[in-house]
């Protein structure tokens, strides 16, 4: 048995659209079972995301740390950021969340992971990409407001992260997901062994 996502599309009887918000919306489908029962699903419908593991020459990862409202928390996280335009390359989103949220560049990327966050209630799907041989970005600093206003930046030893992810005192899916593919990439086959920064993504499609 290959253990191995795969593709499939249960048919849609009806389907709605109760909220319609700013980036996202809420999807309501009824959905047929194997048994031949019809179930209502709600979602939320999400444009996607990217997220950046940016690890520096001193094996440091550039975290920061954010106002989070529905969680009432300060999370610690990677950078990242949505998918703005439908059909985008996620890399070149990505080089620009790394640069908007820490004003850095880097000349080497990799797709360290892919990822459904909340596959049983989001569409949501996020790639991480690995960012190397860091240099701080030209020119000026990106304006910031609302709660990216009040961040924090730093860099963390990759050990520390992971030790913190472990004790529970670290949430966020991406810095988690990343933290712990990053330790597992280094011990498996190398970071350089991992995709090409252009990597098909069949969750969403783009041109090279």
């Amino acid at each position: 048995m290959t253990i191995k996502d795969t593709p499939e599309e249960w048919e849609v009887r009806a389907t709605e659209t109760p909220f319609k918000g700013n980036k996202t919306s809420v999807r309501t489908d009824d959905v047929v079972m194997p048994d031949g029962s019809v179930v209502r699903r709600d979602y939320q419908v999400h444009p996607g995301s990217v997220a950046v593991l940016a690890l520096d020459d001193e094996g440091r990862v550039l975290v920061l740390r954010q106002y989070r409202h529905p969680v009432r928390h300060k999370l610690w996280e990677i950078p990242a950021g949505l998918l703005d335009i439908p059909g985008e390359n996620p890399l070149h989103a990505a080089q620009r969340e790394l640069y908007e949220e820490a004003h850095v560049k880097a000349e080497s990327w990799r797709v360290l992971t892919d990822v459904y966050t909340t596959p049983g209630g989001c569409d949501e799907a996020v790639r991480i990409f690995l960012a190397r041989d860091l240099s701080a970005a030209e020119g000026e600093r990106f304006d910031v407001e609302d709660e990216e206003a009040d961040m924090e930046l730093a860099r963390v030893p990759l050990d520390e992260l992971v030790r913190g992810v472990l004790a529970g005192e670290l949430h966020n899916n991406c810095l988690v997901v990343g933290a712990l593919s990053l330790l597992a990439a280094r011990q498996g086959d190398g970071l350089d062994a991992l995709r090409p920064a252009e990597a098909p993504w069949p969750a969403r499609p783009f041109e090279a």
